[in-house]
């Protein structure tokens, strides 16, 4: 078989206001080697000829590079397959009249724009408040010039691997966004040129995650689960250290 017909149940929502409500749709003919983005595509042309709105949904690089993709598919953020965001999901992981649940990421930071598209801005405002750096780096040869432990440059690469899809608010049951705060923090902390903002930077990112209404982390490892990166959750428990070291010489001060 080298089609497949399903079902898709479908979040539609106006805007942020909106009560929002699920419709139902017909994906016929769907090839195998489609990827699940290009199955709504494929769905969405229909609409359009039938004279209908089509399904909003966020994508840009459709390379699991960008991290704009952010579906909940059956209930699982990025879908049930490990390691790939949902543009790198292929329809040939489904099955022939299978029903399809797909909805937006859910989390309070993570207002509803249209349909499946989030406002995941409080990520940006993170970023912000503190993933900079002040040493000045000069050409690239200048950057390079500065020894870095394989160790420690293996685990700042890892962290900074993070996309910043939102899948790890959307899969905790608190929505909390400790996995992306503390890759993102790792990755500028564990190496010699973010030491000098390290107390500052753990301070300011951990308030703004608080100040944009994320919940608490209770170590449950979901995040990690759906990471479409596989972003260990051994950097919480280093952000948790840096957190605790950064306030304890933030009193001193």
């Amino acid at each position: 078989m080298s089609k497949l017909n399903l079902t898709l149940k479908v979040w539609r929502q106006k805007n942020a206001n909106d009560r929002g409500h699920v419709d139902t749709y017909d994906a016929k003919d769907i090839p195998l080697e489609a990827s699940f983005l290009e199955m709504l595509d494929i769905v969405n042309e229909r609409i359009i000829n039938d004279g209908g709105n089509p399904i909003n949904f966020d994508h840009d690089c459709r390379e699991g590079i960008c991290g704009m993709c952010s579906l909940t598919i059956n209930g699982i953020p990025h879908s049930k397959e490990q390691g790939i965001t949902t543009c790198q999901l292929h329809m040939r992981k489904f099955k022939d009249g299978e029903t399809i649940w797909i909805e937006p990421f859910r989390a309070k930071a993570f207002p509803v724009v249209k349909d499946l598209i989030t406002d995941r801005s409080a990520f940006d405002r993170i970023m912000a408040a503190g993933g900079y750096i002040d040493v000045r780096t000069g050409a690239a040869p200048d950057a390079n010039s500065m020894p870095i432990e394989k160790k420690l440059a293996d685990e700042a690469f890892d962290a900074a691997a993070c996309i910043g899809c939102g899948a790890c608010v959307a899969a905790c049951k608190n929505a909390s966004a400790m996995l992306f705060v503390s890759a993102k923090a790792a990755h500028l902390n564990k190496l010699p040129q973010g030491q000098a903002e390290k107390t500052k930077r753990t301070l300011a990112m951990v308030k703004q995650m608080d100040d944009e209404g994320f919940g608490n982390c209770t170590n449950q490892y979901e995040c990690e689960a759906v990471c479409p990166k596989e972003i260990s959750v051994d950097n919480i428990a280093k952000l948790n250290r840096d957190y605790f070291l950064a306030t304890a010489k933030d009193t001193v001060a």
